[in-house]
């Protein structure tokens, strides 16, 4: 396994984070680890050299987390040798104030996940999506007292704008407060958008890069064929999974499993460890999530960490994926052509 530096910070993290919101029940059919299946899980990825763990509390409503902690002490591992990531912003209950990136929620959620997590911090706290509701001065410095206080040693976000990571950065650098030093977002060989405006914002500041549902909510594992049935049991075969959450060009995707199949047979690997590999040749990424359901899939795409892409493999899978730009982005490609040496 190799290690990149999370963001601009001192701490390396594994190419590949496990992404445990399959842990627990109750989230869909997302969720449906059971402990026993995630201690296996934990433990395998630690002996493959993974330290980076990432979850939320949304996930199976707090199961997702307390599933992890258990797993972790199962281990035996030793608390500073792992990473763990967890999340803050959706809804947790009933109650009217318990969601949001106030104040109010933040203190009560992190006290909420260490609790669950059996941790006394975290080492990424991530901030889930934008809160319309609450100006950012009060997230920012509610996330820094955090900091401060030693709950918490870093921050980071998730599925805002670029020009929203901005100005939260830019408030919190105004005051001397800690920002935002990872962007995790929706990346894949058929969900590029990322490279529009975040990619660049997140290389000019430094900030690394952490790509969920990487594989397409299993899109790009394999199972899924032209001119044949959903396969059953899956996450996207009925409505109480994913199926029309990730917006997909099916005649792209089925050029792109091509590709994919060649090189996956040249190097005799599965589908999906392809999929995944590429996304390690991208640029700013620190760290790829992957998740499973079974130890099966778990070691499937685990190979992803130690598959080697040649350079024209990955110009091949580039080229087979590459969107179409939107304004201004073709306009300032086109103007760039007489500063490309």
């Amino acid at each position: 396994m190799k290690y990149n530096f999370l963001g601009n910070s001192g701490v390396k993290v594994s190419q590949l984070c496990l992404g445990t919101m399959t842990f627990g029940s109750g989230f869909g059919r997302v969720g449906s680890v059971s402990q026993d299946d995630a201690d296996q899980m934990v433990k395998y990825a630690i002996a493959q050299g993974i330290n980076f763990f990432d979850t939320a509390d949304i996930y199976s409503i707090g199961d997702s987390e307390k599933t992890l902690g258990n797993a972790l002490k199962a281990a035996g591992v030793r608390r500073g040798s792992v990473i763990v990531a967890t999340k803050v912003r959706r809804q947790m209950s009933d109650d009217v104030n318990d969601l949001g990136l106030s104040r109010h929620h933040i203190m009560n959620a992190i006290e909420n996940s260490l609790k669950r997590l059996q941790l006394s911090y975290v080492d990424l706290y991530q901030v889930h999506s934008w809160d319309p509701a609450v100006p950012l001065e009060e997230t920012m410095r509610a996330l820094n007292d955090l900091i401060r206080w030693g709950k918490v040693r870093y921050i980071g976000v998730s599925n805002f704008t670029a020009w929203q990571v901005a100005k939260a950065n830019y408030i919190a650098e105004s005051h001397g407060w800690a920002k935002f030093i990872t962007f995790q977002g929706y990346y894949s060989l058929v969900g590029r958008g990322i490279e529009y405006e975040i990619i660049p914002f997140c290389l000019d500041q430094k900030m690394g890069v952490l790509p969920w549902s990487p594989l397409a909510g299993g899109i790009l594992s394999g199972k899924y064929r032209k001119d044949k049935p959903l396969p059953k049991g899956t996450r996207i075969d009925t409505s109480t999974g994913l199926k029309g959450f990730i917006p997909v060009n099916e005649e792209k995707l089925y050029a792109i499993l091509d590709v994919i199949d060649s090189i996956s047979q040249a190097h005799n690997v599965p589908v999906a460890a392809v999929a995944l590999a590429w996304l390690r040749y991208q640029k700013g990424v620190s760290s790829v999530i992957i998740g499973a359901r079974s130890m099966q899939q778990m070691e499937e795409n685990i190979k992803a960490g130690e598959l080697e892409l040649d350079p024209g493999e990955v110009m091949k899978l580039n080229d087979v994926s590459r969107p179409e730009l939107p304004y201004p982005q073709w306009m300032i490609e086109w103007n760039m052509r007489d500063r490309v040496s």
